[in-house]
């Protein structure tokens, strides 16, 4: 019978999309796909899609149906979401597609119509029961917080497209924000700093591998900490000919101060619309940090100097919300905090 019903936990990421099913991570994939121009058909998903993004020719191209966190391309998402969950069940186009339950992870600023596009997208991709839950929330219990109790909790959960803040106390969200300044708007930046101090035009890709190998937000960090200095090769953009560059965490952290500046900003400012009481809690638990965002060498020491509150990253910080989605599943009858 688990051939025909199956329960899926799915964090769709403007990034990434993670599903699990059965406590087991099932997908992780990047949330992209390549269609055919010419028959608007699917001709890669996820991983394979990401090998050739940017060195595609105009017979294929490749989309991310995700922006900011919300579905950009309807079309787009509902062939991204019927292919990651054909690949999670192990369904085979044609044959009998299993009953399922799905718990979706969207983000804290969704409107009623980004809502609206989801719950289409994953009918239309199988879904039978669907259930969504905010991001912040789904971090909070993915890190292993009370989110019921009479406790303030404080979330920041830095994803590709968005940035969600929450204050979490009794099952519910007491204040919150949800920016759009997150992991793309880093990775623009170590482009446009690529070519505005080294004229090296790169791509996205190349400047995610830079943010991954020598990513921080810190100028000096200490000497265990430190990586190796990450060697760039490109095209000058003045000559066109061949170039190389060694960068440097120093640099990255100069480079993407003003977009981790904006995010420091967006914490003081729930921070000042959080009640007394709730603050007080934050300040002995301490403010939590998931997403990939996370994962910047130093973020957690420049945050807690920042605010004066410490900053703790969460354990496997990419899957916090993967992880809390699995467990709303489990809990669909009993947490307040699940929409249907």
């Amino acid at each position: 019978m688990a051939l025909f019903k199956q329960e899926l936990a799915i964090d769709l990421g403007t990034a990434n999309t993670v599903i699990l099913r059965d406590d087991k991570v099932v997908l992780d994939e990047p949330s992209i796909i390549a269609i055919e121009t010419k028959t608007a058909k699917l001709f890669a998903i996820g991983n394979e899609a990401q090998l050739i993004e940017e060195h595609t020719n105009p017979r294929i191209y490749t989309i991310r149906p995700l922006m900011n966190g919300v579905i950009a391309d309807y079309d787009a998402a509902e062939m991204m979401l019927t292919g990651f969950i054909r690949k999670a069940t192990g369904a085979r186009k044609g044959l009998f597609a299993p009953t399922l339950k799905m718990v979706v992870g969207i983000p804290g600023g969704s409107t009623p119509v980004d809502m609206r596009s989801i719950r289409d997208s994953a009918s239309h991709a199988g879904a039978h029961e669907l259930y969504m839950i905010y991001e912040p929330m789904a971090s909070a219990l993915g890190i292993g917080l009370d989110v019921t109790a009479p406790n303030g909790n404080m979330v920041v959960d830095i994803g590709g497209g968005t940035t969600e803040i929450a204050v979490i106390s009794l099952g519910g969200i007491v204040e919150s924000s949800s920016i759009h300044v997150a992991g793309n708007e880093i990775t623009t930046d170590i482009i446009d700093y690529m070519a505005q101090q080294h004229n090296i035009s790169i791509g996205r890709t190349t400047a995610e591998q830079i943010k991954f190998s020598v990513g921080s937000v810190l100028q000096e960090l200490p000497p265990e900490e430190a990586p190796k200095d990450y060697l760039v090769i490109g095209r000058n953009i003045v000559t066109a000919h061949p170039t190389q560059a060694e960068i440097n965490y120093s640099e990255i952290a100069g480079c993407i101060d003003k977009t981790i500046s904006k995010i420091e900003s967006e914490i003081i400012k729930v921070l000042q619309r959080t009640p007394p009481e709730l603050y007080s809690n934050i300040v002995v638990n301490g403010i939590w940090l998931a997403g990939g965002g996370s994962l910047l060498r130093g973020i957690a020491k420049r945050f807690s100097d920042k605010v004066n509150i410490p900053f703790h990253v969460a354990e496997d910080p990419l899957k916090a919300v993967a992880r809390g989605t699995c467990l709303a599943l489990k809990g669909t009858d009993v947490y307040p905090f699940l929409m249907k």
